[in-house]
């Protein structure tokens, strides 16, 4: 039987709908993701942590879950908002639905709702505050009260740390390569690997640590607040500042870090909240953005070449072009919106991108950046 979830916006805005999840009471930024496939991707990808997804595509669930798909140990979002949840999954890799996945791992959701006229509050007034109430929460003549309280309480990502709440609390060795048909995720571990790379975990995605391992490297990956003193003795060819939920401007932690990196020649490699790291270590700033990037058809062009990529992007917050220091050029910009997409240091070895290069709707269009981190690497030796 169905069971009743409301949706309400720090706007004032109230969605009644359907639970699809677990029960109970969550809050969040709510942001809207306009991409058709990926959803297992998305609900564990760490950067969404303390926000609740909005898919704009209106059937989600349909090729169910399996454990390949996700890149992370859990689901990372808050909350999930669909249109419409198919009564059957079906797909080869299927181990599991959506609506039992999100039961399982203790998770909200709500479909059965408008989610144009939702995704059009969010464009046009911006990321929002909200809360899922789903279930028995969401009974009561005072449900809708309670949910509006709730959203009108979050805080909000500005000036909020998650980078080291999402952290691995210690480091550990990645083996693991790229998917293959009828092979799943291929253990490298007893191949050659020239190259070392230690890989700073600001919440990073399991699939850009395949990516570096199916490209000869062997990954070690560090806490978020681990010192450059730390990372410098492993005697790494390379850094990578990887991907992470929250405001980049108080994670003092990693950009103090990220300094001192970069008095040193090893070639350093930022994505997302990286790229946004290191920017604001060479002297730039960032800016919180109206509703943000969030979907897997994102043009952005290099601004180099002049060719077009077709990215995967995350973020609410964004480096700020005008910032930027001398020593610091520009090498990517959004065709959406022309906000900057990438950075490279002029007296460095160091370069980063603000969308996802590890997730594929190109399908393949962004992941030479990782062969060019990896030739870096070949030209410092």
């Amino acid at each position: 039987m169905s069971r009743p979830a409301i949706l309400a916006l720090e706007d004032g805005s109230v969605f009644h709908g359907t639970a699809i999840g677990a029960d109970g009471q969550t809050s969040g930024e709510v942001v809207f993701n306009t991409a058709m496939t990926g959803y297992q991707e998305i609900l564990t990808d760490l950067s969404y942590t303390r926000q609740i997804v909005t898919l704009t595509y209106p059937h989600i669930g349909n090729t169910g879950v399996n454990a390949e798909d996700v890149e992370s140990d859990g689901i990372a979002a808050a909350g999930l908002v669909i249109r419409d949840l198919p009564l059957i999954a079906s797909n080869f890799r299927s181990e599991q639905s959506l609506s039992d996945y999100l039961k399982s791992r203790n998770v909200l959701g709500i479909a059965d709702i408008d989610t144009r006229r939702l995704t059009r509050i969010l464009r046009d007034k911006g990321a929002q505050n909200g809360a899922i109430l789903a279930g028995s929460e969401a009974e009561g003549d005072d449900a809708v009260e309670r949910a509006l309280a709730a959203a009108r309480d979050f805080p909000g990502l500005k000036g909020m740390d998650l980078a080291k709440e999402v952290s691995c609390k210690q480091a550990y060795e990645w083996s693991e390569a790229e998917w293959a048909l009828g092979q799943g995720n291929v253990d490298v571990s007893g191949s050659e690997r020239p190259f070392h790379v230690v890989v700073y975990d600001y919440g990073v995605k399991y699939n850009i640590l395949r990516m570096l391992a199916s490209r000869g490297c062997r990954l070690t990956v560090v806490p978020a607040q681990t010192p450059a003193g730390e990372v410098l003795a492993r005697n790494p060819d390379g850094i990578l500042l990887a991907n992470g939920p929250g405001d980049p401007a108080p994670c003092d932690y990693a950009i103090a870090a990220i300094q001192e990196i970069l008095e040193t020649n090893i070639p350093v490699f930022g994505i997302c909240l990286g790229h946004q790291l290191l920017a604001l270590a060479a002297g730039a700033s960032t800016v919180k953005m109206n509703h943000g990037h969030h979907g897997a058809n994102h043009p952005v062009q290099d601004l180099d070449t002049g060719r077009v990529m077709i990215t995967s992007q995350n973020h609410g917050f964004a480096v700020d072009e005008a910032s930027l220091p001398g020593n610091v050029r520009a090498i990517h910009r959004s065709l959406f919106d022309g906000t900057l997409q990438g950075i490279e240091l002029t007296d460095r070895p160091a370069f980063s991108f603000q969308g996802h290069p590890e997730a594929s709707p190109g399908p393949r269009d962004v992941s030479p950046l990782f062969d060019r981190f990896v030739e870096m690497m070949k030209a410092r030796r």
